[in-house]
């Protein structure tokens, strides 16, 4: 029998009015076909029209990069011209096809391979600066193995995007975007790949629209790989399933326990010897309590909640993690916390207070968000993890060194209720 379909209309929120309208036409906030875009989520989008297999042995490392090999050509012409006949430097123009097969495509490799042989007898004959014709020869063959060597190059950076762009499209089926006042919430999500060898991460979010308010998840599989993501859209479809339908969010717990005890049994009957588990906090804005949020936190770190008051941080989870709550003893509490107007709540993956610069000190997230609140008052979730997510990169020098995860949640604030506390936040 099939289950009645239900009408969303009055759970979705408020209307977006005309500046979110702007705000979703911006560029920011769109996907686009035909090339790579990054949103209010952090995800670059893969464009669904590959392009052209000859495209990329154009151009290569930007338009520009043939200054290189040209700056290399003008700098042996200038050395060989400027020094005595006793110093020739012509032999040195095998370095401009081997510097071009380096930076740039097969094409432009070509034209100055062509360059190089070419030049060769107008300098080699300047100044009576005459060289044998071995040094003719080892330009010629520079030039001979530049073209195919810039081939190679430039199919395995190819090969290297092609990769890229699978694990971004395998992102975006787990981290669909969320429109903004989804579910009647203001929202803004962050996600950082590492791309630790080309693997994709176990990270996961999603804010979903309930008949019972919006509720949001953010988790972290143990591992990386396919099975680390395949694992993340198991437990991912079932929160959008198991949070619109059930009332209680113990059961939606339950349910996310059961399946991923299942996944791992099929994990097993496909041959994988590792159980996979996941850290998880899922958080329930009730409708009729504006005030409230339930939390189930599955031994993630606490969520982090941002307001005119400053920064305090939720009590810490201390269920076990998905997937093992049988050898914990059951599934961990709900709690009912008070959350109050103008407050919003902040969740991250352990790629946020893991990371590390190069000293090996560890990112102080605390202290990044002390600053913040003390400077924005009340804090929108788009700034908050722009800001944080900044911060992070900042701190590790841009070299992250496991995927990250970052969200932001409020409920809108009443009409003059946030000009308000801004003004008294300052």
């Amino acid at each position: 029998m099939r289950r009645p379909r239900r009408d969303l209309s009055p759970y979705l929120g408020r209307n977006p009015g005309p500046a979110a309208s702007r705000r979703a036409e911006r560029p920011e906030y769109q996907v686009r076909r035909g090339g790579h875009e990054k949103g209010r989520d952090g995800l670059r989008a893969r464009s669904v029209e590959e392009p052209a297999p000859w495209l990329p042995m154009l151009v290569q490392y930007g338009h520009r990069a043939w200054l290189v090999p040209l700056a290399v050509l003008a700098l042996v012409v200038g050395v060989d011209t400027a020094t005595p006949t006793t110093f020739a430097a012509v032999s040195w123009l095998v370095m401009v096809p081997v510097v071009a097969a380096g930076l740039c495509g097969p094409v432009v490799t070509a034209l100055f391979a062509l360059t190089a042989v070419a030049v060769y007898p107008v300098l080699d004959s300047f100044g009576g600066k005459v060289q044998g014709v071995e040094d003719f020869l080892l330009v010629i063959a520079g030039a001979l193995l530049s073209v195919p060597i810039s081939m190679l190059r430039a199919q395995a950076a190819a090969y290297v995007r092609h990769l890229q762009g699978t694990a971004e499209t395998t992102r975006q089926v787990v981290l669909r975007p969320v429109p903004p006042g989804w579910g009647g919430v203001d929202s803004a999500a962050r996600y950082l790949a590492a791309d630790v060898e080309a693997r994709v991460g176990g990270d996961f979010y999603d804010v979903l629209a309930t008949p019972f308010g919006a509720r949001v998840i953010l988790g972290d599989v143990q591992g990386k790989g396919l099975p680390a993501v395949s694992s993340a859209a198991a437990l991912v479809g079932c929160f959008r399933e198991a949070a619109f339908h059930e009332a209680d969010l113990a059961t939606v717990a339950s349910w996310l326990e059961e399946r991923l005890h299942r996944q791992n049994l099929l994990a097993e009957q496909l041959g994988e010897r590792e159980e996979r588990f996941a850290t998880a906090v899922v958080v329930w804005f009730p409708a009729d309590a504006p005030g409230e949020v339930e939390v189930v936190n599955f031994g993630h770190d606490s969520p982090h909640v941002l307001g005119p008051a400053g920064v305090r941080q939720l009590p810490p989870g201390d269920g076990a993690p998905l997937g093992l709550a049988q050898l914990a003893g059951g599934l961990p509490e709900v709690r009912r916390l008070r959350l109050g107007v103008g407050e919003t709540l902040l969740i991250v993956s352990d790629g946020v207070t893991e990371a590390r610069d190069r000293a090996g000190a560890f990112f102080s997230l605390r202290d990044c968000l002390d600053r913040l609140a003390g400077g924005f008052g009340v804090v929108d979730p788009g700034r908050l993890v722009d800001e944080v997510a900044a911060a992070v990169l900042r701190h590790t020098g841009g070299r992250l060194t496991d995927d990250t995860a970052l969200l932001a949640v409020r409920r809108p604030p009443v009409e003059g209720t946030e000009a308000g506390l801004s003004r008294r936040s300052g």
